[in-house]
């Protein structure tokens, strides 16, 4: 089994996320980009990394709005692939051009 983290003390090291509000432990990120051309290929992005690690995110995405949640549903909480992948969105979003 996967170990869980403390939310809170993830969120130190990932300033751009929050705690997800819920009944369970998840962090978020909403993201805003220049045009849907954009957010798709931020999107695009994710998903191929996210395919390559087996590691899935919850989003929404709306014209140049795109909304992130992690967590790991094995391990029911956040872990270290949660982390792992907060820390390639922020690096893909920088590259977009995203604003927080």
């Amino acid at each position: 089994m996967v170990e869980r983290l403390d939310v809170e003390q993830v969120l130190k090291t990932l300033p751009l996320w929050r705690a997800h509000p819920g009944d369970r432990p998840a962090i978020e990120r909403k993201l805003v980009f220049a045009d849907f051309n954009a957010a798709f290929g931020f999107m695009t992005r994710v998903a191929l990394r996210a395919d390559k690690v087996d590691h899935h995110p919850e989003w929404f995405n709306v014209y140049n709005r795109v909304e992130v949640v992690l967590t790991t549903h094995d391990a029911g909480g956040v872990t270290e692939r949660d982390l792992d992948l907060a820390r390639f969105i922020d690096e893909a979003a920088a590259a977009m051009g995203a604003k927080a």
